[in-house]
């Protein structure tokens, strides 16, 4: 299935039709610009540059200028993955004595400027990503219909906080299927289903499906390209050590553990598209967990439990954007909520099969505490306007792992 099929399960919040049209239709229509955490520009054990890349998917563009530069790539920090179909900026991180050798790297659609020095950076570290995207093959009724969406939006309290399709996959929707596997603990067939899964036209797709069909390694590792370069380390981990486990293991961490990110973001989606069904979004329940929020971004490390007592002060801070109510990151140390908002988390993993646990018996680089996620989301300095020839144009602000995709999927309805 592709990423429209898979995301029509999952209800819109907002009514009546969208605008339609395309985003992404080329890379400069989807423009995102990182703003990193101030700490990362603190010491000199680091050579901070501001990455420009078109094309490229961020995991692919590090290990490319690792290779230039001579040095692991596991030395080039990054703050957070950005779309491949966009031209992106973002902050990378290396050790300060290669920082001659990474300003000599010349790759194409790549761009690296030196800032400053300062620390590694780690995921996570950024406040979030300024968006300027351009919706096209629309006429000029968009606009009109954009502001009634958003002004609908802006009375049920924002935007559904969705993950977005990038995190399941752009073409081979499999990602959380892989990680639902992964806590099964059924390794061979997460990697069956990883190297195997074939369809879309993609090239590839005849080695991917001679592997699905025979399971046979050495074959795969005769045809499979190049460039399948995640896939090919598994086949050659495994030709190994004859082990699918140790395989999976010697994935790049951020590789490794995006499929037990993109099951927790499906199960996500999941209680957000169900709670729009049968709870509200904007106003707390007893027994929910609230997240919560200063200047407009989520403070996630705070929560609090709603009870009968705090109810209606709870619901006070969320009329004046100083709360949020937050949904499920299933994990081993996750805050489960109670009452109403409860059972309909533990309904979702009673259907699923899975106990929270199950995310502590992975191996330790995969293991996942878990944690909570805003419902809904309010873009910031939101501009919006109709570009007679060109479509729909928006810039905005949005906190980090917030998906600028989900937010237009609810003004375009285009899945």
């Amino acid at each position: 299935m592709d990423h429209r099929e898979f995301f029509s399960r999952f209800r819109y919040l907002s009514k009546g039709p969208g605008i339609g049209g395309r985003i992404k239709a080329q890379p400069e229509d989807f423009v995102v610009i990182e703003e990193p955490l101030p700490a990362i520009f603190e010491g000199r054990k680091n050579a901070i540059f501001l990455l420009k890349k078109r094309n490229w998917d961020t995991m692919s563009a590090v290990k490319e200028i690792a290779k230039r530069a001579g040095i692991s790539y596991r030395d080039v920090g990054f703050a957070g993955t950005k779309d491949r179909h966009a031209v992106t900026h973002q902050y990378v991180s290396v050790p300060a004595e290669a920082k001659e050798r990474v300003e000599n790297v010349r790759i194409r659609d790549i761009e690296l400027r030196f800032v400053s020095y300062g620390r590694f950076i780690k995921l996570g570290h950024l406040l979030g990503n300024r968006f300027r995207i351009i919706v096209r093959d629309v006429d000029e009724s968009a606009f009109g219909l954009t502001r009634e969406i958003i002004r609908e939006l802006r009375e049920k309290g924002g935007f559904p906080n969705y993950f977005g399709y990038q995190r399941f996959g752009e073409r081979r929707v499999t990602n959380h299927l892989i990680g639902k596997l992964l806590l099964r603990g059924d390794f061979e067939g997460a990697a069956r289903l990883f190297l195997g899964a074939h369809g879309g036209g993609m090239e590839g797709d005849e080695a991917r499906r001679n592997f699905w069909e025979s399971g046979d390694v050495e074959r795969a590792l005769e045809e499979f390209p190049n460039f399948l370069r995640y896939e090919r380390t598994l086949l050659h981990r495994y030709k190994e050590t004859g082990s699918w486990k140790k395989a999976f293991l010697s994935l790049p961490l951020p590789i490794m553990r995006i499929f037990i990110h993109a099951y927790q973001s499906y199960l996500f989606n999941l209680y957000l598209s169900r709670r729009i069904e049968e709870l509200p979004l904007n106003e707390a329940l007893v027994g929910d967990i609230v997240v919560g929020v200063k200047g407009g971004i989520p403070y996630r490390d705070r929560t609090y439990r709603v009870t009968e007592t705090n109810v209606n002060f709870v619901n006070g801070k969320i009329r004046k954007n100083r709360a949020m109510v937050s949904g499920p990151l299933f994990g081993f140390a996750m805050r489960r909520a109670a009452g109403l908002p409860g059972e309909l988390e533990r309904g979702i993993l009673e259907e699923e099969g899975i106990n929270p646990e199950a995310f502590k018996k992975l191996p330790k680089p995969m293991r996942e505490p878990g944690g909570r996620r805003e419902l809904l989301i309010r873009p910031l300095g939101m501009t919006y306007g109709y570009v007679p020839g060109t479509g729909m144009c928006f810039r905005f602000f949005l906190p980090k792992g917030v998906y600028a995709t989900s937010v237009l999927r609810e003004i375009t309805k285009d899945h």
